[in-house]
């Protein structure tokens, strides 16, 4: 019943992290004002608004100027709906605290996705409000875990904070602001979250290299994303990515 209801849940909150993804980089107000089209500036109609099923009737286009609705926008919302279902699924619905941190994480990380793959930024605004959720959360059905949680963002910040110091080209602020905001959601767990992010990103900068040749070191890629993929793996199993390694190499 509650992964069912997460559908909808996660094609609203994906709805409005396009909005949230398009407005805080451009200064705008994300909780005033009716939603635009980008093209012609007319006020978009609440039965135009539906999640994925407007965009579908309207076969992707205006209602009133007729230029193209991107893809992303269906595609964020069904995207939000699976992790919100898969979130729901895999963590349960016994620890009703981590629950909620784990469907807050989701939507903070698919917010910085987009702005990071669009405007090669991570907002502070969104990085501050994850963070607020993120205390106040635990705080209310975990308090015992915010010191854990605070030395895992401590850690998790300061490590790269290291790296964008040692190449600052390789490295931007805004991703050791997000390690450190990951590190409140995820506490132990942020360890096998940055490793999967470097790691995938230094596949992909390989493959880069591979089919472009020494060009390639000079095209910068956004970091943003790769250490969301790392967050959304260690959120689902990250716990159990940990005490694998140290029953495997510590303990044994």
């Amino acid at each position: 019943m509650v992964a069912a209801l997460a559908v909808p849940a996660g094609l609203i909150f994906g709805s409005f992290a396009t909005v949230v993804a398009h407005r805080v980089p451009r200064r705008e107000s994300f909780v005033a004002g009716r939603s635009r089209c980008p093209h012609c500036g007319s006020t978009i109609a609440a039965y135009d608004n539906i999640p994925v099923v407007s965009w579908l009737l309207l076969r992707g286009r205006c209602r009133n100027c007729r230029e193209a609705i991107p893809a992303r926008y269906p595609l964020t919302e069904l995207t939000m709906a699976a992790l919100f279902v898969a979130t729901v699924l895999i963590l349960g619905t016994d620890d009703a605290t981590e629950l909620a941190l784990g469907l807050t994480f989701c939507a903070l990380l698919v917010v910085v996705t987009l702005t990071d793959l669009e405007r090669r930024v991570i907002p502070n605004g969104v990085l501050v409000a994850g963070a607020v959720a993120a205390v106040a959360i635990a705080a209310i059905g975990d308090p015992s875990s915010l010191p854990d949680r605070a030395i895992a963002a401590a850690a998790a910040g300061g490590s790269l904070l290291l790296v964008a110091l040692v190449y600052p080209r390789g490295m931007g602020m805004g991703d050791v602001k997000l390690a450190a905001v990951m590190g409140l959601y995820l506490g132990r767990s942020v360890a096998p979250a940055l490793l999967i992010g470097f790691a995938v990103g230094a596949l992909v900068g390989i493959v880069m290299m591979a089919r472009r040749g020494a060009s390639a070191r000079k095209q910068a890629i956004p970091f943003g994303p790769f250490l969301a993929l790392g967050g959304l793996v260690a959120l689902w199993w990250g716990n159990a990515l940990v005490d694998w390694y140290l029953t495997t190499f510590i303990n044994g």
